[in-house]
């Protein structure tokens, strides 16, 4: 094996396109790890555990740009470092437009845009705070994209922004629709009268698109961090976010996402959400007990929050596992964070232990044996490669593991579409399956529609025709993952 590092001296390239020329050169032949990173320590460290940091890239700088991979011989590695130079050159050649050379600055953007007043922060961590105040202080909202920022600096900016009355999405902001324009994970979806406020990201996207295909639409989508809810932040951007779509004369009936807050940050949201003249949905997934004011419907699932705002009844409850009668356990394999405690949820509600690495009241650890749900976009599994929605090869592993196994009787799946999600990931995965026999056992949801660049019916049709069970919601594939364990085989299908 043959790693090679290169360093592009104070070089930057948004996160979101390092990831797809990461995928880029990784798909290169010859190739057994690859990975473009800005040279923070942090970033080295993922590089070394994936065995792809070199001396070129130890001397990196933190505004430096390493280019590391490993390859099976040095022909290979040679050739797949030289087509990586040009795609780092060319990065519209990785399927990202290339960033307008003359705006190197916030404020040179801001003058060459003087319209625009929100700007997306996509830069490493301990570099976005900075970056964030920069727009900030030019009188932008902003929606910081980047992670491993410190809870400190998340904490000042929110109050910073609540002082300035400007909304500071994040950070880890991974989706938001904000006037019909779909940023970072999100999908396309027409506009209408329902917004969405969320502290997960693919939460947003599942719910928006079956509001979506129910043929409704989406006012806005505000996504705030997944740590906004802590108490430590107090649920800033939350309340803002509120505020805003409560003053919206498009907003209709609004949708809160989230998992459980404190007990002292529900009381806080749910008291401004009973001043509000306008009807909510409260979806707070694996939260117990909580009292909706008059105004408000809870819903404990993200497919019973879709139709809370449609005016649909609740979908009904699970039936309770009789004794010990199974057909084998559940693997879940889940790309998104909240697809996975979601369907834990429904387990757990219909009497199933169930472990996992995402933790939701009730669950227990990972451990060998038994049901088991894992978040394949976990730090752990993401290391020196790009997030499982931008490259499905994360999965392949595991899903080959699962079923190899015959005590495994399903594995759940998760299948993300939108933009900034891999081209084809039903490709990828019914690609993964060709020749076996038992692709019956795996069960899968499509989040996205038809306007997404994947189209989402061409997606289903992929997966059917490999033999997967393709259902029309998360909810739904859990639940025909329970059903399938009852022995009664209901299949909550998608038709292409």
């Amino acid at each position: 094996m043959i790693v090679l590092n290169e360093v592009r001296r104070a070089t930057y390239l948004d996160s979101i396109v390092l990831m797809r020329l990461s995928r880029q050169v990784a798909a290169l032949p010859g190739v057994v790890e690859a990975g473009l990173f800005i040279g923070t320590p942090a970033n080295k460290e993922i590089l070394r555990a994936a065995g792809i940091l070199g001396r070129e890239g130890e001397g990196a700088d933190a505004g430096d740009l390493i280019l590391a991979l490993k390859a099976g011989d040095a022909a290979a590695a040679a050739s797949a470092l030289a087509q990586a130079r040009r795609l780092i050159d060319r990065p519209e050649m990785a399927g990202a437009p290339a960033p307008p050379g003359a705006l190197r600055t916030i404020r040179a953007a801001v003058e060459a845009m003087p319209d625009a007043n929100l700007a997306l922060i996509s830069v490493p961590g301990h570099f976005a705070a900075d970056e964030a105040r920069k727009a900030m202080a030019l009188g932008l909202h902003v929606m910081i994209f980047s992670d491993n920022v410190p809870l400190a600096d998340e904490a000042a900016l929110k109050c910073a922004g609540l002082a300035q009355n400007l909304m500071v999405m994040g950070p880890d902001c991974g989706t938001a629709i904000i006037a019909g324009v779909p940023l970072a994970f999100a999908n396309v979806v027409p506009r209408g009268d329902i917004g969405i406020i969320g502290a997960s990201g693919t939460g947003i996207q599942e719910v928006s698109c079956l509001i979506a295909r129910a043929g409704r639409g989406i006012s806005h989508a505000i996504g705030t961090g997944g740590r906004d809810l802590n108490p430590e932040i107090g649920a800033i951007a939350t309340l803002m976010a509120i505020d805003a779509l409560d003053a919206d004369a498009s907003t209709q009936h609004i949708v809160l996402i989230s998992k459980p807050p404190a007990d002292a940050i529900v009381r806080l949201v749910l008291e401004r959400v009973g001043r509000s003249a306008k009807s909510f949905t409260v979806c707070f997934l694996g939260a117990a007990d909580v009292a909706a004011p008059a105004n408000a419907r809870i819903a404990h699932t993200l497919k019973a929050a879709a139709a809370s705002a449609l005016g649909e009844p609740p979908p009904g409850p699970l039936p309770r596992a009789q004794g010990r009668q199974r057909r084998g356990w559940v693997r879940g394999l889940f790309g998104g964070g909240t697809f996975c405690a979601e369907a834990q949820l429904m387990f757990l509600d219909a009497g199933l232990a169930v472990a996992s690495n995402v933790p939701v009241p009730g669950a227990v650890a990972v451990a060998d044996g038994g049901h088991l749900m894992i978040d394949l976009g976990d730090d752990i599994y993401t290391r020196g490669r790009p997030h499982p929605m931008i490259d499905p090869a994360v999965r392949d592993a595991p899903l080959a593991e699962a079923l190899a196994d015959p005590a495994v009787a399903v594995v759940l799946i998760d299948v993300v579409l939108g933009l900034g999600a891999h081209p084809d990931p039903a490709g990828h995965l019914a690609g993964v399956l060709a020749g076996r026999k038992d692709c019956t056992r795996v069960v899968a949801s499509v989040t996205g529609t038809d306007a997404d660049p994947q189209r989402r019916a061409d997606q289903v049709r992929k997966l059917a025709a490999a033999g997967v069970t393709v259902a029309e919601s998360n909810a739904d594939a859990a639940a025909t993952a329970i059903a399938a364990l009852a022995g009664s085989a209901e299949r909550l299908a998608s038709r292409p």
